[in-house]
């Protein structure tokens, strides 16, 4: 589970793997910070410019929710237990619907068995090297909102137990959606979320300013990042070889990869690292002369080139 002693010492790894409460609060008040600059803009200058900025910085930090739940089922966020645990599923998970709980246990045994016929997120890596035409249906399946809507029908469906399109789905295909198999604490939160936005705005804003971003963006920044992570990699044990690390600038750390999330050969090196320390475990094995053997893509355009370069 912790492929990184291969190449790292305890000594390396121990100041890295240090968690912080201060750290996870900052963290936090930045994601919600951006939703509510975001939200204000909008208040401030209502038009379609503006409107479609919220959209997308909503939707990239409703990505950032999902990482930082993320963070938390590593037990990475905060130092203190119950406040990791609290603030992962109620700050974090349940306003986009999320279970941290259930994500936890699927995404565990993808760490364990990455890249393996038993890793769980096979069935989004493996589609890749697909064709360019594919990999844009894909994309315009999620600013659509097709693939949103769907998955949270797969979702309702399932919590309610009914037939249809839910029959034969798990609970470990909704958390590898970063999607839950039950609702009722996601509808508490959302509705906290409605009051809050309909007493800042209008009634209107939780369907146009939450929902609207979780069904596009959202899936759509979702869909590259999974793609980078090990989308076109080899299909082997090697930790350095099948998963891979993104370079991003701030743009696309802004729009697509928040909070480190580039960093992801790292992660699945040392995964109780925090987020923020990543670039550090980055830097130190470069240092050490891992670069040349590690996967590391230029740049999100050229991974996506990668991963659509089967021919038609």
């Amino acid at each position: 589970m912790t492929p990184g002693k291969a190449f790292l010492t305890p000594e390396e790894i121990r100041p890295l793997a240090r968690r912080s409460d201060l750290w996870g609060a900052l963290l936090l008040l930045h994601c919600w910070g951006v939703i509510a600059a975001a939200l204000a803009l909008f208040a401030l200058w209502p038009n379609p410019l503006t409107f479609l900025l919220a959209v997308v910085l909503i939707g990239s930090r409703q990505l950032g929710l999902a990482i930082l739940m993320h963070e938390a089922a590593h037990s990475a966020l905060f130092r203190n237990r119950a406040l990791n645990e609290w603030a992962g599923e109620w700050l974090c998970g349940r306003p986009i619907l999320a279970d941290m709980l259930e994500y936890r246990r699927y995404h565990l045994k993808h760490h364990r068995f990455t890249q393996t016929e038993e890793d769980p997120d096979l069935t989004l890596s493996r589609p890749f090297p697909c064709t360019r035409a594919s990999l844009l249906r894909k994309l315009w399946r999620d600013i659509s909102g097709q693939t949103g809507v769907r998955q949270r029908a797969q979702q309702i469906m399932f919590a309610f137990k009914m037939a249809g399109e839910s029959e034969g789905a798990t609970s470990q295909d909704l958390a590898q959606a970063f999607s839950g198999p039950v609702l009722g604490r996601a509808l508490v939160a959302n509705a906290a979320l409605f009051a809050a936005m309909w007493a800042a705005g209008a009634w209107w804003w939780w369907f146009a300013f939450w929902l609207l971003p979780l069904l596009t963006w959202f899936q759509l920044v979702l869909r590259v990042r999974n793609i980078a992570e090990h989308g076109a990699v080899e299909f082997s044990d090697d930790p350095l070889r099948n998963v891979r690390t993104t370079k991003a600038g701030w743009l696309l750390r802004l729009l697509l990869a928040p909070y480190w999330v580039n960093y992801h050969l790292e992660h699945h090196l040392v995964m109780h690292v925090p987020c923020r320390n990543l670039p550090k475990l980055h830097a130190l094995m470069l240092e050490k002369g891992h670069g040349p053997r590690m996967e590391i893509g230029r740049s999100y355009w050229q991974v996506l080139r990668l991963a659509s370069s089967r021919p038609a």
